[in-house]
């Protein structure tokens, strides 16, 4: 009955018929840790457990199916003192080796960021099974640790489509979006068919790196084997057309989609505003409204974004405004980085200063980097140099920012600052970071970097360059020929 009740997810009725009982034994305590595990009631599990334990008769000491729901609802509280204590239990009642309940430790030590205990029941393990690689690869990705969690991926025996999607998920989360490309790649080189969960793991990846194909592919793949009734994937394909410049098409999915969520509506504005569609960005949030669609922090987001770029100044502070006193949502540091993107844009450069200045949070390197560069625009130095003094201690050795600096100068045609920015730059031995572009050829996105001559294909590359370089010359000696006999033309004649 208890079981029955666990099923149908009656946790109250459950506990009434636990009640009930003047002696039970452990397949009773079992049952109803079981149903308290399964209905997230982590706290009633571990107090049902304590009671075992203080069970005057041996038939209600813990066995082997207790520990596996117990540790379970350590791992639901996030409470890694109490992971010990239970498993110090299993050690004391439990079998010397039972898979079920290790598997459990090691989920649970993760999930506590404690890789080094769940390395330890990992080792000791005398039968170790899918699960148990997958635990620990997911508890170093979940860290960022993808070194060790690859050495474990290329040791495991036997992987599953849950190791392959936890790579590609670890890799995309740490950026690492070229590595994430080629592990689904060769996912699919040794058979496994992605599923949805890994197909919303790698679009992100081509999001990032721009790899359209990539992309297409997936979203044929998606269409074929039905994933598109599945929102989340319509979202991460919206997303991914959104940021590989192909607004028509992330639109053509969102008009299609049935079941719209917040983020179908808020990807959708982030991809217009993104792509200078403001207006449109703008009554799409009103369509939302409409809906009855209640906005988050990613809508406004892309809202803010939408006004920067449409250069409508009062929309954005009303829409600031709105956020905060018609929707409780607290401002995050994205949201005044947009706000001192417009008024940064609109020039507004004393009011954009002061709301840096009157921000609760403390404002990060986006935020100065985003006013220095309206400075640039606008050319105001005083300011630029505030913005300046406090870039260079939240990040002393981004060349970027004495580069914009030393621009500002010389638009202003003040040369000995210039000059005193460069031997800063000599002085602190700053590197300027190479310039870098991503191209998609053939279905493998490609890395060209300043200086950098080590690809096999570079030599041709180069040669490519300079024919166009020398064809260009060409052209500019022609028109430069043709001008002085028939005055200036249009360089498409020629």
């Amino acid at each position: 009955m208890v079981d029955f009740c666990d099923n149908l997810g009656h946790v109250g009725y459950a506990t009434l018929l636990f009640q009930q009982l003047v002696d039970p034994n452990v397949f009773c305590y079992n049952a109803i840790i079981r149903t308290y595990t399964h209905n997230h009631k982590h706290s009633l599990a571990i107090t049902l457990f304590n009671q075992m334990l203080r069970h005057p008769t041996k038939s209600a000491f813990p066995d082997r199916f207790t520990f596996p729901f117990v540790i379970k609802s350590c791992s639901g509280l996030l409470s890694h003192r109490l992971g010990q204590q239970v498993h110090a239990q299993v050690c004391k009642f439990g079998p010397e080796s039972h898979a079920i309940t290790e598997n459990a430790l090691i989920d649970m030590y993760t999930k506590c960021g404690d890789l080094g205990n769940a390395c330890k029941v990992f080792e000791q393990m005398t039968e170790r099974d899918a699960v148990s690689w997958n635990s620990l690869i997911f508890g170093h990705a979940r860290l960022g640790q993808m070194e060790s969690a690859r050495a474990l991926f290329d040791e495991m025996p036997c992987r599953t489509i849950v190791s392959w999607t936890t790579m590609i998920n670890g890799y995309a989360r740490t950026g690492c979006y070229g590595e994430a490309l080629d592990i689904f790649r060769t996912m699919q080189m040794v058979g496994i068919e992605p599923d949805e969960i890994s197909v919303i793991s790698v679009l992100p990846a081509c999001a990032q790196l721009g790899a359209l194909e990539v992309g297409k592919w997936i979203h044929m793949y998606s269409d074929k084997n039905g994933f598109l009734k599945k929102t989340g994937i319509c979202n991460a394909l919206i997303e991914m057309y959104a940021k590989c410049g192909c607004v028509d098409e992330a639109w053509r999915l969102f008009d299609q989609l049935i079941e719209k969520d917040v983020i179908s509506w808020s990807t959708m504005i982030g991809g217009l505003a993104n792509h200078g569609k403001g207006y449109a960005a703008i009554r799409l949030f009103q369509d939302m409204q409409k809906a009855g669609i209640a906005p988050n922090g990613v809508t406004f987001l892309g809202l803010l974004s939408a006004c920067a770029h449409a250069g409508l100044w009062n929309e954005g502070l009303k829409y600031f405004d709105d956020m905060r006193m018609d929707y409780h949502i607290v401002p995050e540091i994205e949201h005044y980085g947009c706000l001192v993107d417009l008024l940064g844009r609109l020039g507004r450069l004393d009011q954009a200063l002061d709301t840096i200045l009157k921000m609760p949070i403390k404002p990060d390197s986006r935020i100065w980097n985003s006013l220095l560069s309206s400075c640039r625009i606008h050319r105001n130095l005083e300011i630029a140099i505030v913005a300046m003094e406090q870039l260079s201690e939240i990040e002393p050795e981004e060349s970027g920012n004495y580069v914009l600096l030393a621009n500002i100068y010389a638009e202003l045609g003040k040369w000995e600052g210039v000059s005193n920015i460069r031997k800063l730059i000599r002085s602190k031995r700053i590197k300027k970071t190479p310039g870098s572009s991503l191209i998609e050829v053939n279905n493998e996105v490609q890395e060209f970097v300043s200086g950098d001559d080590s690809k096999p294909f570079s030599l041709g590359v180069f040669r490519i360059l300079e024919d166009l370089a020398l064809h260009q010359s060409r052209t500019n000696d022609l028109m430069e020929l043709v001008e002085d006999d028939a005055g200036p033309v249009d360089s498409e004649i020629i």
